[in-house]
């Protein structure tokens, strides 16, 4: 929490811009719903553009599962408790993607030719 603290103590910033103006025009609308309670949740506790890009950050990690450095990981962790938690638990029993690697397919397409 040391990092979200580091912006509360030391910038000022302003609190009252519409979250709404971030919805795509294309967004699902289960997607802008998760992305904007994010956004809603962390309002007070960063600069607009700072939080804009880490809602798309969480977004990503959860439905795509992105990657980012340990220490973007760490952050997105520490403030998606509590917003990611149903989500996670709807996803236990569906299906996952997996995504297989070029190099991995054509190996196993030709495996299957020699077959």
């Amino acid at each position: 929490m040391a990092v979200i603290n580091v912006y509360i103590n030391k910038m000022s910033f302003d609190t009252t811009w519409d979250v709404d103006k971030y919805k795509s025009e294309f967004e699902y609308e289960d997607h802008w719903q998760f992305r904007r309670q994010f956004l809603i949740a962390h309002q007070d506790k960063f600069p607009e553009d700072r939080l804009v890009c880490l809602a798309q950050v969480f977004f990503n990690v959860e439905f795509l599962g992105c990657k980012y450095p340990k220490k973007t990981m760490d952050l997105i962790e520490k403030l998606s408790e509590g917003l990611a938690d149903e989500l996670r638990e709807n996803r236990k029993g569906k299906l996952q993607r997996t995504f297989v690697g070029a190099s991995d397919a054509a190996e196993e397409r030709a495996k299957n030719k020699r077959c």
